[in-house]
């Protein structure tokens, strides 16, 4: 489950992770400029249990941050994962 985060709000992201459920899930924030896109916005990423996951989407609306759909989510996972791979390639090489 992917959220975006408005500038604005950007504080509030703090607000979700001191939450016990959320906090126990797997969480990833990456601003858009970090993964080469426009906007001035970060995308939130949290991985995890139906609870915990229910409890984050529950907390993002109270927090007004937007649940991306399927298909942006998915390009916004892609990037990540790029993005990830890139850096385990070069801490690879630095161990070869």
């Amino acid at each position: 489950m992917i959220f975006e985060v408005k500038r604005e709000n950007m504080g509030k992201i703090n607000q979700m992770l001191k939450d016990d459920l959320v906090s126990r899930q797997s969480i990833l924030t990456r601003d858009s400029s970090s993964l080469g896109m426009d906007g001035d916005v970060s995308f939130l990423k949290i991985e995890g249990s139906e609870e915990g996951l229910k409890r984050a989407k529950d907390l993002a609306k109270e927090l007004e941050f937007t649940k991306l759909d399927k298909k942006k989510a998915e390009k916004i996972n892609e990037k990540i994962m790029e993005q990830e791979e890139s850096a385990a390639d070069g801490m690879g090489m630095i161990f070869d």
